[in-house]
């Protein structure tokens, strides 16, 4: 059974915080199994894009687990905006996570490849 939306959101903002940086939900969405979106800004102005990762990513036994890629790195704010209103038109009901941290460690499990 795969973590509810908002409590993995609740413990990323602890997480964050409890670091030392900021974080705050730009977009609330379903509640339940709302797909989440990272926006993790950096001191330069540039952001990263974390987004779901796709079912090719899991292995057997990661089926509950949430996992994301890197869908832009060090990007322009404006492209990552556009990507998310991309996004926003396909699936209405995603959650946007925003954080200010240089260095995000093991707070954002990643696919193997991303």
């Amino acid at each position: 059974m795969r973590l509810r939306a908002d409590i993995f959101v609740s413990a990323l903002l602890r997480r964050v915080f409890a670091s030392g940086d900021f974080a705050a939900v730009e977009k609330k969405g379903a509640e339940e199994a709302g797909a989440i979106f990272i926006r993790q800004h950096f001191r330069n102005g540039l952001e990263t894009l974390y987004a779901p990762a796709p079912q090719t990513a899991f292995d057997e036994g990661q089926a509950g687990d949430r996992l994301f890629e890197i869908r832009l790195s060090r990007s322009e704010p404006e492209a990552v905006r556009a990507m998310l209103e991309r996004e926003r038109k396909f699936d209405p009901d995603l959650w946007i996570v925003e954080l200010e941290a240089e260095e995000l460690g093991d707070m954002i499990p990643l696919a193997k490849d991303g």
